[in-house]
């Protein structure tokens, strides 16, 4: 596995995972099945492992500490662990939300997440959704507990350009986290020009559009009812036969590369600037082992093109989130 650096400190592997489907979201979950998900991490080298609070009301955490606990010391230093704080789920189990970035309520989560994950200090801690009201009072909160050696670098999620420079003006902020992909393209105007701009890593997460390029999903009646992509717009089906077309597309590059399309598609986002680190995420070995290849592959210049021509960047029919889940996105 190649590596990235995450901070000018700290480098990870090029491919990052996404833990959140381990607990939610995407259909039931089984922890025994799980552990050997993030057991075989080792085995690939993926040492950047993503998680939040609210994925699964704290389950996700709980079950990234009970992984971490079991590993020998060696084994559990080389990973690298990011979480998040500022979205307050009004009730447990149910998808409504509000943003909440109140100093007390960070420093709150972050000691809850310490606990959860059994670690004395938090590698990555990102704000998951951000109120620009009160930014200057939240970054200064996030300060203190670099200060307090709680948490080591600063995240934001889904925030605009001049909210993102207005951030990193108050503190160092070392990454961005924001969904990205051939099929989420809109980061590409100001957001990514602003992270090079100022040396900040990218980290896209649902880098596969939530498994849609992958190819292996064309049809709603393959998601269970409790998977959120049964009634996410972008997957009804009239929309999926429209949005199909980059499939279409990615086909024939793939064969060429005798790789996958969702190969190529994490390919095409690590090409896009030298800190970018992808988390994708499956409950899924043969998936993760999929998925991990991607980072040997180096897609040619007429390729890269292709993928970054304008005209592929068509109209996607969907919004990705519903008006809960758009909260806080783009601040």
């Amino acid at each position: 596995m190649h590596i990235r650096q995450l901070s000018n400190n700290l480098q990870v592997s090029s491919m990052g995972f996404g833990a959140m489907g381990l607990s939610e979201f995407y259909g039931e979950v089984d922890d025994n099945k799980s552990l050997e998900v993030l057991n075989k991490l080792l085995d690939l080298d993926i040492t950047f492992i993503d998680t939040a609070n609210i994925y699964g009301d704290g389950h996700n955490e709980r079950l990234i500490g009970y992984f971490l606990a079991n590993l020998n010391k060696s084994d559990r230093q080389k990973f690298t662990i990011a979480t998040k704080c500022g979205i307050d789920r009004i009730q447990k189990g149910n998808y409504s939300r509000s943003i909440n970035n109140h100093p007390e309520y960070i420093t709150q989560c972050c000691n809850e997440s310490l606990q959860r994950l059994g670690v004395e200090r938090i590698d990555l801690f990102y704000l998951h959704r951000v109120d620009n009201n009160i930014i200057e009072e939240s970054m200064d909160c996030l300060a203190n507990l670099v200060k307090q050696g709680k948490i080591h670098y600063v995240g934001l999620c889904e925030v605009s350009a001049p909210t993102l420079r207005k951030a990193h003006s108050i503190f160092p902020v070392t990454a961005l986290q924001t969904e990205y992909s051939l099929w989420t393209r809109d980061v590409e105007d100001e957001i990514l020009p602003t992270v090079e701009e100022l040396d900040i890593s990218f980290i896209p997460y649902s880098p596969l559009g939530r498994g849609f390029l992958t190819g292996k999903y064309i049809n709603n009646s393959d998601f269970s009812p409790s998977d959120f992509r049964k009634n996410n717009e972008r997957f009804l089906q009239e929309n999926l036969e429209h949005n199909r077309e980059i499939l279409n597309i990615l086909t024939p590059i793939a064969t060429k590369y005798e790789a996958t399309i969702g190969q190529i598609s994490l390919a095409w986002l690590l090409a896009k600037y030298h800190k970018i680190i992808p988390i994708p995420g499956t409950k899924n070995i043969e998936y993760l082992i999929e998925n991990s290849k991607a980072a040997d592959l180096r897609l040619d210049k007429h390729d890269l093109n292709i993928l970054n021509d304008s005209k592929f960047n068509f109209n996607v029919r969907g919004h990705r989130y519903n008006s809960e889940g758009m909260k806080g996105i783009n601040v």
